[in-house]
């Protein structure tokens, strides 16, 4: 069997990134962009992730799925490098052929992925409170902000690797039963010693409910590497769907208050198996402004009028746990740390209409701390606290923008404040938002996605 792959083959390919802590349109853009390709794929996260696509008026919120799964000519694929809630799983695909979404051959799970199971959800929220807990003993709070889907003890099972469960477990009900009582029988003694009140997890029991689990989604489940390669061998176009954001990227966010994947485009080619020569267009996604949700230095967090404003406006409330989001100011050194992070070629800016009827806007361009100026950011959580932001101040616009027909038909102003964006980070915003439906989207004239 041949093994190289076409030498242009990346040129086919584009991954779509976020830029900030999350939540910037991810899915819309997605959505947008799979019209150009044959093959949507998830690399990261597991169902703490949520993206929110808007088609005709109707909202669909994906937790797992690739948001590609609305174009039912299209692959998706849940690869390798994410972790899932077998169940959650389930229950999205239930909710979306209710709606009357194709979820059949369309979709495929690697068999490589790993599972979130009861237990790593209540672990999650142990964790959690025994964090939180320290600031009542005189000490900061340690708690991440996790969403308590069981996301950080999946990957960290993955990594000790004796307890861990993947999906391809789910087919062999003998091989499962084993695990799992590996597993369950260091989980009782661990929340025991987090002084958690509750029956210890029955190996016997889950091995019944997620054998049945396994038998519904054994269509799905593939070894989607080879998958994978055998798509890219026949000339079939890749879109990588990123989930969370560089910022909460294991590695290279601020640190401790970081999801647990590598969700920047460096966790691609762990995530699918794909060498990362074959990414040959990388999309960064940000928002207008900045938000944030959980723990965490957020320099130009908003805690005034106008952070409400900016939270109402933008619907800023989380599709998974529906949590408000902290809003602020963008903050251009975090986005052009995360843009050369992740290579990113083009920009999609989302969610612009929001700023409308504010009369002036700010633009965080550096950090400051007494007479100590940078322009670098800084991903580590200790080191980014106490830095001010040093805003330029651009004049705002009062006109909506939902029924702009193209960027050149924006205000002026808020083709001024992309301008500046674009000149601060180096790289062309090739997509602008200006609404949440699909067709709300603006390109830049003469440049194309």
């Amino acid at each position: 069997m041949h093994t190289a792959l076409p030498s242009d083959a990346g040129s086919r390919n584009t991954a779509v990134v976020g830029l900030q802590w999350g939540d910037e349109g991810k899915g819309k853009i997605v959505d947008l962009l799979t019209a150009r390709h044959d093959v949507i794929v998830r690399y990261n996260g597991g169902a703490n992730a949520g993206h929110t696509v808007t088609v005709g008026g109707e909202r669909y919120a994906l937790h797992l799925i690739p948001s590609g799964i609305l174009y039912p000519d299209k692959t998706c694929v849940i690869g390798n490098g994410v972790v899932v809630d077998p169940e959650k799983l389930l229950e999205e695909i239930a909710n979306l052929r209710r709606r009357g979404i194709e979820v059949g051959g369309n979709l495929v799970v690697s068999n490589r992925a790993h599972l979130v199971l009861p237990y790593h959800k209540e672990q999650d929220a142990a964790y959690e409170e025994f964090l939180a807990a320290r600031s009542g003993l005189g000490e900061a709070s340690a708690a991440i902000g996790t969403t308590r889907r069981g996301i950080g003890p999946a990957y960290a099972d993955k990594v000790r690797r004796s307890t861990a469960v993947r999906v391809g477990d789910l087919l062999h009900p003998e091989r499962l039963r084993a695990r799992l009582e590996i597993a369950c029988g260091l989980r009782a003694a661990e929340m025991e010693a987090l002084g958690v009140k509750a029956p210890p997890p029955d190996p016997e029991a889950l091995a019944a409910r997620f054998a049945a689990v396994g038998r519904t989604l054994a269509p799905h489940v593939a070894d989607t590497v080879y998958l994978l390669h055998g798509f890219v061998r026949e000339g079939r176009s890749v879109l990588f769907e990123g989930a969370n954001a560089s910022l909460l990227d294991i590695d290279h966010g601020t640190y401790p208050f970081v999801t647990s994947s590598n969700c920047s485009s460096l966790g691609i080619p762990a995530g699918t198996g794909l060498p990362g020569r074959l990414v040959g267009r990388v999309v960064g996604i940000m928002k207008a402004y900045s938000t944030r949700v959980g723990g965490g230095p957020f320099p130009t967090e908003l805690l005034d009028e106008i952070g409400s404003r900016i939270r109402e406006r933008g619907r800023e409330y989380g599709t998974t746990t529906g949590r408000p989001r902290r809003c602020g100011w963008l903050d251009l050194v975090a986005v052009r740390y995360a843009a050369m992070l992740c290579g990113a070629d083009a920009l999609a800016c989302t969610l612009l209409d929001v700023l409308s009827g504010l009369d002036e806007l700010r633009l965080c361009v550096k950090y400051r701390r007494g007479r100590e100026t940078t322009e670098r950011f800084l991903p580590d959580a200790e080191d980014l606290e106490g830095w001010e932001p040093v805003y330029e101040v651009l004049p705002g616009w009062r006109e909506e923008l939902a029924g702009t027909a193209d960027r050149k038909s924006l205000p002026a102003n808020a083709q001024r404040y992309l301008a500046r964006i674009e000149e601060v980070v180096g790289v062309p915003i090739e997509l602008v938002g200006v609404g949440p439906e699909r067709t709300q989207t603006l390109s830049a004239a003469g440049r194309g996605i």
